[in-house]
């Protein structure tokens, strides 16, 4: 799927910014049970710890990333915020949010996915059988062996614990607003 560079270099520098917005609509819209919070939440984690997985291995601009989770797919931090998405919008059981949560992927992850692999083949002339080897997306099971190894520092440096902190608030705000004490409509 092409997308025209000036939309792709528009949703990139809206992303954040939607995001604020995509926060306000899981607030309002969210009606989370028990049960969705038991099934949708490990599926969350299971997107945070690919997220961090992948963190741990990118030093953005300096080396192209190709261990860990990048010799499966070559957008893990995409993938685990899929998953994260997905895990929510399962626990906070809103169909008008799996929704909009779909056209978000679709209509600003996947233009911004293609600007980052632009600028990826720029920067790395090795881009170009790496990619010819490694998933854009779905990863493969049996990826590429690498000696490099997850670390730490990158995972501080590229902010990950970030991802953690706005994974825990909104849990805890799922867990309240699951709460039988609520006066429900």
């Amino acid at each position: 799927m092409a997308f025209p560079k000036a939309y792709a270099d528009v949703v990139a520098r809206l992303r954040v910014p939607f995001g604020f917005v995509l926060v306000v609509a899981f607030a309002w819209f969210s009606d989370p049970r028990s049960g969705s919070l038991a099934i949708g939440l490990p599926v969350s984690l299971l997107g945070l710890g690919m997220r961090a997985w992948a963190a741990g291995y990118l030093a953005k601009n300096q080396c192209l990333a190709t261990g860990g989770p990048y010799a499966h797919t070559r957008n893990p931090l995409y993938l685990g915020t899929l998953l994260v998405a997905v895990g929510l919008v399962i626990a906070s059981r809103s169909l008008g949010l799996a929704l909009v949560f779909g056209c978000v992927f679709l209509l600003i992850y996947l233009p911004v996915i293609e600007l980052e692999e632009q600028h990826l083949r720029k920067l790395f002339p090795e881009y170009a059988a790496y990619a010819n080897r490694t998933p854009r997306f779905w990863p493969r099971v049996h990826g590429g062996t690498s000696l490099s190894a997850f670390r730490w520092d990158l995972y501080w440096k590229n902010q990950e614990y970030k991802a953690l902190m706005g994974f825990l608030a909104g849990t805890a705000f799922l867990i309240w607003k699951s709460s039988p004490d609520m006066l429900r409509p």
